[in-house]
């Protein structure tokens, strides 16, 4: 069986052998002592930042647990894009940091993210609005919301629309609350800001402005970020109320999408249970609904031909 040291130094050989010197702005004059394709060993070393025979020993698997300012270094200087640098670093059993702009290798690579991250937005939120009979929304590491859809805004007990910061609406909705049900306002103001210090780069000034913002104002928020709690989101309940059927416990579930920009809640009830019966009503409602507005949207369709031709 490979070793991680063996298949790491294999995978830089190859990504090395892969470049030509123009690809990482070297001159790209006749050099007669360049007989194979590809980068030097020194001039990957260079450009890295670290020395040659530290690079050597590397691709020679003789060197262990290289630090991920190294692999960081390393991907910059093979213009890995941020997969294949997320990919080097789980080879040596490290966690790839979780900041993007961290893993991008060049400014090429970083707008292509971009490009796919916005496109990956875009089709979630296609997808959830299409989402008549399940309450989803999707957010973004920060706990912005990227994507609702009419169920999830009709069950959700704070206001939750595209912009919105899920922290924030949570935290706003624990003060408005005051003294009621405040120990559930707490638990989840607690569970919220846990999962944004697990998720978030710490180095976002979105995260650095939203925590001073609302450490100034919610003593829970303060004492929960102060701890260091950090903990993913993946499912829970979720206390609602749904007239006519008073306070209702609801599951949800939350999804990674791959790359780690985006996270998709859903939320629903078991079979037979009184949030299923909600859900279903909030469905029925929201179809009512939309086919009234259709219904008036032809009813003025109608009057604006008849006004046109009358006059």
């Amino acid at each position: 069986m490979s070793t991680p040291q063996v298949v790491l130094g294999t995978f830089l050989r190859a990504r090395r052998g892969a470049l030509l010197p123009g690809d990482v702005g070297l001159a790209e004059a006749v050099d007669s002592r360049r007989r194979v394709g590809g980068l030097r060993r020194e001039e990957v070393a260079t450009i890295a930042g670290i020395s040659p025979e530290y690079y050597l020993r590397l691709e020679q698997a003789k060197a262990h647990n290289p630090s991920p300012q190294v692999l960081l270094a390393l991907g910059r200087a093979l213009v890995l894009d941020a997969d294949a640098t997320a990919y080097m670093f789980r080879l040596v059993g490290q966690s790839p940091p979780q900041s993007a702009s961290a893993l991008a290798g060049t400014v090429a690579a970083s707008a292509g993210e971009r490009d796919d991250s916005d496109e990956a937005a875009s089709g979630l939120a296609a997808l959830v609005m299409q989402w008549t009979t399940a309450p989803a929304y999707v957010s973004d590491r920060v706990q912005e919301v990227v994507a609702v859809n009419d169920m999830a805004q009709a069950l959700v007990p704070f206001p939750l629309t595209p912009g919105v910061n899920l922290v924030e609406a949570v935290v706003r909705g624990a003060i408005a609350a005051g003294t009621e049900r405040s120990e559930h306002w707490e638990q989840m103001v607690r569970r919220v800001t846990a999962a944004l210090r697990y998720h978030s780069d710490p180095d976002d000034p979105r995260l650095q402005l939203l925590v001073a913002s609302l450490s100034a104002s919610s003593r829970v928020f303060r004492s929960t970020w102060a701890s260091h709690e950090a903990r993913p989101q993946r499912g829970g309940d979720l206390l609602a109320l749904v007239e006519p059927f008073g306070y209702v416990t609801f599951r949800w579930q939350t999804l990674e999408v791959p790359g780690g920009e985006y996270f998709l809640t859903t939320m629903f009830g078991e079979a037979g249970s009184p949030a299923s019966a909600a859900i279903d009503y909030l469905s029925a409602r929201s179809r009512l609904a939309r086919a009234l507005d259709a219904d008036a949207d032809a009813d003025a369709g109608r009057l604006g031909r008849s006004g046109r031709l009358s006059g």
